[in-house]
């Protein structure tokens, strides 16, 4: 083996005798350096198994995958010079990686390679680290998400700060606390799905004024009423309005004010057919997409006698309510309501009266009441929606007989009537404010970075602590443990591997390994030149 050494300042050029080998051995590639176990590539021809060694005695070029050495066999190293003083050198006698102990290999002299990956001759230039730059930073891992675990202080902390509890103890309030608005969160939004209404009584107000035509001046001063134009004919209008009544509860919350259109579908009034004929008699109004609200409704006509009028108002359900049939409606005790709740309540009248098959769940056997509305002795629950829809009647209109007197002692008379509407509670709009608001989570978000800034800092503190305060208890045995500590640390990232103080030695390439490499080395080399001979000759094997 001793013959195979170079001096690191004599290069071997291909075509010269090995120093110390025999005439003839020639090798392929330049070695500048000492000879170092290798082992047949791939693509190397035929031969033994592969082994732990690239081939060549050099650190593979651009394009090959070096493999990591087997157990038993220490690790190659990329170049074996002399260790250099310079930035890094303290960290373990590693080589000097430049000015901040970086993992570039230094040249030695006579060493023919050229390039970060010591490319032979005849290679091509090797990758640039500019296009591989765009690369790493696309490959940059997300911006780590804070957790609440860093926001806990550590126990070293806790222990060497007492005062730290009470953030603790904060810390664990926030965490009630933030449970408890989401727990409330989530009940509101359940409660959003469902309608929320409020009854209140609408009062309805029906008045009619009389206008006494031209009678002359005596009748319009002795009448009392208001002075009527001349020329003019008698007439009379009626006035339809209304208003909601205050909540008597005390501290509820006012919704916005509705207008008295707005809590109806259509609103008919129908005149004397025989005063007004059948073509004049009906005064109709009904919601469409465009409609404007309005406060109220006003019908004027010609007349000096007293007209018998009906009022319709059809009053606008959200969402819809329908009117029973009235056999069903006697059945479940309702008369008008939403499809829903008439639902649910013949479910209830099924399972009280324990009228689901037993065998066959989805079935229900109609007792003699549900087998006369239904018409059939047994039906599927899923058919009940199907069932209902011919049983089910638009809702009866609100009706109210008035009478608009024409009195001239008396042009002005009113009547109140009181009905129950259905309104949005007014507390609705003030959950759903809750649920979306979002005017303090920016607040919020930033003092919560403010307090992960923070505890990282104490984090930092007391490592800086530790650091010195280890230091100042024994100094020795401290920059030991930090020098060994850095070593380690600079052959993580220069990849170096292997032990360069034994690799600096002879004794080193004596072991058994270095035989079997030397043998894999050249067996590699004369497998290649004969590939090469094989096919410049044209032979096929």
């Amino acid at each position: 083996m001793s013959g195979y050494m170079s001096s690191p300042s004599r290069p071997y050029s291909p075509g010269a005798p090995a120093a110390g080998g025999p005439p003839g051995a020639t090798s392929g590639a330049p070695m500048g350096s000492p000879m170092r176990p290798q082992m047949i590539g791939p693509g190397m021809g035929g031969g033994p198994p592969r082994g732990p060694y690239p081939t060549g005695g050099y650190p593979p070029s651009q394009g090959a995958s070096p493999r990591p050495p087997p157990q038993g066999y220490p690790s190659p190293r990329p170049s074996m010079g002399p260790p250099t003083s310079g930035a890094g050198s303290g960290y373990g006698g590693g080589r000097a990686g430049g000015a901040g102990g970086g993992g570039a290999t230094p040249k030695r002299p006579g060493d023919a390679r050229t390039g970060p990956m010591g490319a032979r001759p005849g290679a091509g230039p090797p990758q640039s680290s500019p296009q591989q730059t765009p690369q790493s930073q696309q490959q940059q891992p997300p911006k780590k998400k804070k957790k609440l675990a860093d926001k806990i202080l550590p126990q070293r902390v806790r222990d060497l700060v007492p005062e730290s509890q009470a953030y603790m103890d904060l810390l664990a309030f926030e965490r009630k606390l933030d449970f408890t608005i989401m727990r409330k969160r989530l009940d509101i939004q359940e409660s959003l799905k469902q309608p929320m209404k409020q009854k209140r009584k609408l009062r309805i107000f029906i008045s009619n004024t009389y206008f006494p035509g031209s009678g002359g001046p005596a009748d319009s001063a002795d009448g009392g009423g208001p002075p009527a134009a001349e020329g003019a004919v008698p007439s009379w209008e009626l006035r339809v309005e209304g208003r909601l009544l205050e909540d008597a509860k005390e501290g509820a919350p006012k919704g916005p004010k509705r207008k008295f259109s707005s809590f109806f579908k259509s609103l008919v009034i129908e005149l004397d057919k025989e005063l007004y004929g059948p073509d004049n008699h009906l005064v109709e109004w009904h919601r469409t997409p465009t409609t404007n609200e309005t406060d109220g409704f006003q019908v004027k006509r010609p007349g000096d006698r007293n007209v018998r009028c009906t009022i319709l108002l059809l009053l606008d359900y959200q969402p819809l309510q329908f009117k029973l049939d009235p056999r069903l409606a006697r059945l479940l005790g309702i008369h008008t309501q939403t499809r829903p709740v008439i639902i649910a309540a013949l479910w209830q009248y099924v399972r009280t009266h324990h009228l689901q098959d037993q065998h066959e769940r989805e079935f229900i056997n109609c007792d003699k009441y549900l087998e006369q509305i239904f018409q059939c002795a047994r039906m599927k629950f899923a058919e009940i929606p199907q069932r209902l829809h011919q049983l089910l009647h638009p809702p009866d209109p609100i009706v109210i007989n008035h009478l608009i007197t024409v009195d001239p002692q008396d042009t002005k008379k009113t009547a109140c009537y009181d009905i129950d509407v259905e309104i949005d509670d007014a507390l609705k709009n003030q959950m759903n404010q809750f649920v979306l608001s979002t005017s303090n989570q920016q607040e919020i978000l930033q003092l919560e970075h403010k307090i992960h800034e923070t505890v990282e800092t104490i984090n930092q503190l007391k490592t800086h602590r530790e650091f010195f305060l280890s230091f100042a208890k024994d100094p020795q045995c401290f920059v030991n443990k930090w020098l060994i500590s850095q070593s380690r640390d600079l052959k993580t990232m220069t990849d170096v591997v292997g032990n360069p103080e034994e690799e600096r030695r002879a004794d080193f390439y004596h072991q058994r390994w270095s035989t079997e490499a030397v043998y894999r080395y050249f067996y590699g080399k004369v497998q290649q030149k004969r590939a090469e001979l094989e096919q410049a000759l044209g032979i096929r094997t």
